[in-house]
């Protein structure tokens, strides 16, 4: 693609912000809304909206050259996702249900479903890739010292297919090698028989150069030719697979985006050494000048307003943007006199406000009666404020002014620009100098104000002393009691260790979060309309696992101002893909994983001592290497009222720390708790939803999920039919995990079953008889599930919020049988 589309896409991504955020700031100043329907169409079409500027921004982000247009894709890119994270928890207040329905407003926004399908940044792990690949090797070279490092690797990485593959590489390498060993010795005898070719002799005649030509020419295509025929026999052979016109244009457009990415890290050396270049002779050329001219301007401001006022001024502190505010536009004088004006007029108003309201303090309290028992069922649907709007509206202007019609034909390369850097570098130095000008000049002020109290006190005029505000003493109050740290002399590569040498730490496999196979349901307000409960698909709990825990954590911009989840819950029936999502999570972050698994941290650590220390470990460290997940398997166990008496890993162990570690949990700390369970109903009910923030129950796969996983599955081997049916095996598979869909796969297509493919063709009744052997979900564990959601908090507004629903039904029905 090039440059031009890309800037063309920023523009439609940038046009589609303008249009939000429009809505977006009326609705924030709009009267709380109290029909609901209408409020969640308003909100559901601002969610689809903001997921289609994300996903444009970071393919504009991942592609972009020029470095000036990539910081301020990226300003927009973070402030778009903190508002579509702030949107996603304004449509759970809304809907009481953590899956959202967005079928409507992509119908309006008529654009296909998968345009709004969230993507997880790709500079989440692009800007790490160094800091990642050190950690793994570290992680990697401790599990050497361990002896546990090929184990790892070999059971969680090296699949059969690359087995095969690197088995098939390494034999074409052998071939190739004694195919050009081969090619020299017949070179060589080549070279013998030859005559000997003069060093001085020349080509004469027109004749002899078109020899050349044709010797050269007819040597490249009977090299061409010959690679053709080992391509086309490696094809016959099953070794390649026969590359199609998609295929080959898909690669190239790999290598084009990689060849990018690369001209990126050039192109931003280059902009970066510019700035330094840049501020240095700013710095040289407009120091003295500058100086002069701000003294200059200052000082005049301060004999204009003695000469109106007959006093000096007060210097604006720095906190308040120092002398730069006094002469951004208008005279310092008319502003002083005009916030003294304001000032004086503000306190009438209090004065005579007090009257009024004693007057009408009856009144309005009757008033106030009436509205909140009209108020007190329903208050109706409100936004709340925005930390990331003013940032897409200042980015918005910002390319409206600078790159919307900007000339590029003289840039077709796409160089950074010089005279916005030294527009920025001028600006850059001139605050600076600003600032120590302004505290020269507030000593310089004291002088002059104690030279005419002097003055005036020599004449006979009573002269009031200014005394200084006291400052107010900060107490203890609001500051954070800091943890004691008991390892205060250790490194974090000695504390990562022994973690890892404990089992805490461990290595997790490389998940795309895509592996997590489904599609978002588009008919959840279809059912909802019906009455019937909304189901979700397996794409609305990816959705959920992007908008929870991948998205805030990727960046700490981002995670400081959305809004905090400490905490997230996955539970569903076993199979269903639990364990999948946690690595999705630690793969898609470059996260390090820490298992607080109750049979993990059993005998670990021992004693109350040893458990200090082992929570204290866990929180330091996970700060230091963020961003961090902790995993606990069998969420329940440490909340359980009675302990099995088999179980011998101590479960409760963990249970008063905790909830200690969730709440010191803070914004600026890219660190998550994820727990899972298959029975999360066995343990007191309380303290498990106060432990987690977000409870996600994962549903059973539906006909597509299903669908999609076989055909994925089965179409990535040559030798299967490409007429097999895999609607009907889905159809088959009704009710059965998709971890279950999963291991059945595997354990029909064995490597021996791979090679008899072509002369056995592969059939359903292996599959079926396979799938025989398990159980699949049953309608009651189903029951079980939904009864207990209802009991968590979430459940029980919702199931309120119906009941009310309900009786205002009711209610209306018996007012219009009175009439």
């Amino acid at each position: 693609m090039s440059h031009q589309y890309y800037q063309r896409i920023w523009g439609e991504a940038v046009n589609v912000l303008n249009t939000a955020t429009s809505l977006d700031a009326i609705l924030q100043s709009a009267k709380p809304e109290r029909d609901k329907k209408l409020s969640h169409t308003i909100v559901s079409g601002l969610y689809a909206k903001y997921t289609l500027v994300v996903k444009k921004l970071d393919v504009c982000y991942d592609q972009i050259v020029q470095p000036q247009k990539r910081i301020l894709v990226r300003k927009l890119l973070d402030a778009s996702i903190g508002r579509l994270i702030e949107i996603k928890h304004e449509m759970v207040n809304l809907d009481l249900s953590e899956y959202s329905n967005m079928g409507n407003a992509i119908t309006e926004l008529q654009v296909p479903p998968m345009d709004v399908e969230e993507v997880v940044p790709k500079y989440y792990k692009a800007e790490r890739t160094k800091e990642i690949a050190a950690r793994k090797a570290h992680l990697d070279s401790i599990l050497k010292k361990l002896g546990i490092f090929d184990e790892k690797h070999k059971v969680l990485v090296l699949t059969e297919d690359e087995a095969v593959r690197l088995i098939q590489t390494h034999e074409r390498a052998r071939q190739g090698r004694l195919r050009a060993k081969l090619m020299r010795e017949l070179t060589g005898i080549k070279n013998k028989m030859r005559p000997p070719v003069a060093v001085n002799e020349k080509i004469k005649t027109p004749e002899e150069a078109a020899l050349v030509f044709q010797k050269v020419w007819r040597g490249l295509q009977s090299r061409r030719a010959t690679k053709q025929r080992k391509i086309a026999e490696m094809i016959l052979i099953g070794m390649e697979e026969s590359p199609t016109v998609e295929e080959r244009q898909r690669r190239r457009a790999r290598e084009v985006e990689e060849l990018r990415r690369q001209s990126q890290v050039v192109y931003r050396e280059r902009f970066e050494k510019a700035m330094v270049e840049e501020r240095l002779r700013a710095e040289q050329l407009h120091t003295i000048n500058l100086t002069k001219r701000i003294t200059t301007e200052i000082r005049t401001w301060f004999m204009e307003y003695k000469n109106g006022t007959g006093k000096f001024p007060d210097l604006p502190t720095e906190e308040m943007g120092g002398s730069a505010i006094l002469f951004g536009g208008g005279d310092g004088i008319e502003q002083g006199v005009a916030e003294s004006e304001a000032s004086k007029s503000t306190v009438a108003s209090n004065r005579d406000g007090k009257g009024k309201k004693d007057k009408g303090k009856k009144s309005k309290e009757k008033e106030s009666k009436k509205s909140k028992d009209a108020l007190d069922d329903d208050p109706g649907f409100k936004m709340q404020p925005s930390a990331f709007l003013p940032a897409i509206l200042s980015g918005n202007s910002e390319f409206d002014e600078e790159w919307r019609s900007k000339n590029e034909t003289d840039n077709p390369l796409q160089h950074h620009y010089a005279d916005m850097i030294e527009k920025e570098k001028q600006e850059e130095v001139e605050r600076e100098i600003r600032k120590v000008i302004d505290e020269a000049l507030r000593a310089e002020l004291e002088l002059l104000k104690a030279a005419l109290d002097r003055d005036r006190a020599k004449r006979g005029k009573k002269v009031k002393k200014s005394g200084k505000k006291k400052g107010r003493k900060g107490g203890k109050k609001g500051k954070k009691k800091r943890e004691k740290d008991l390892t205060p002399d250790r490194t974090l590569d000695s504390l990562f260790e022994e973690l890892v040498t404990q089992g805490i730490i461990k290595y997790y496999p490389e998940t795309p979060l895509s592996s997590f196979f489904g599609d978002p349901s588009l008919i959840m307000h279809e059912q909802k309309a019906q009455g019937k409960e909304p189901i979700p698909a397996l794409g609305d709990v990816r959705r959920l696992i992007n908008e929870y825990c991948i998205l805030p954590m990727g960046s700490k911009e981002i995670h400081q101002s959305a809004p905090l989840v400490r905490s997230v819950l996955l539970t569903g029936p076993a199979g269903c893909g639990k364990d999948l999502l946690v690595h999705a999570i630690c793969s898609e972050l470059g996260a390090v994983l820490f298992d607080l698994t109750p049979a993990n941290v059993a005998g670990k650590y021992p004693g109350k001592a040893g458990l200090t220390m082992l929570v204290h470990l866990i929180n330091k460290v996970s700060r230091l290497v963020q961003p961090s997940v902790l995993y606990m398997d069998t969420a329940e166990k440490p909340f359980m009222k009675k302990v099995p008496k088999q179980d011998k890993s101590d479960p409760k162990r963990l249970k008063k720390d905790l909830p200690k570690i969730i709440k010191g949990i803070s914004s600026d700390d890219q660190v998550i708790l994820v727990g899972c369970s298959n029975n999360p109903w066995e343990c007191d009910q309380k303290a498990l939803t106060q432990t987690y923030n977000k409870i996600i129950v994962l549903p059973k796969p539906d006909y597509a999920s299903l669908s999609a996983m076989w055909r994925y599955r089965l179409m990535q081997y040559p030798a299967v039919s490409r007429q097999f049916n895999t609607g009907v095996m889905a159809k088959l598979c009704d009710g059965y995990a998709m971890g279950t869909v999963v291991k059945v796969i595997d354990e029909v297509l064995k490597c021996k079953r791979i090679l008899q493919l072509k002369t056995q063709p592969l059939t359903h009744a292996e599959f079926i008889n396979c799938l025989a052997k398990y159980d699949p979900i049953f309608r009651e564990e189903e029951e079980c599930y939904a009864q207990w959601y209802a009991k968590t908090p979430l459940g029980k507004k919702k199931i309120r919020a119906l009941e009310l629903e309900e009786e205002m039904k009711a209610e209306k029905e018996k007012r219009k049988k009175k009439k």
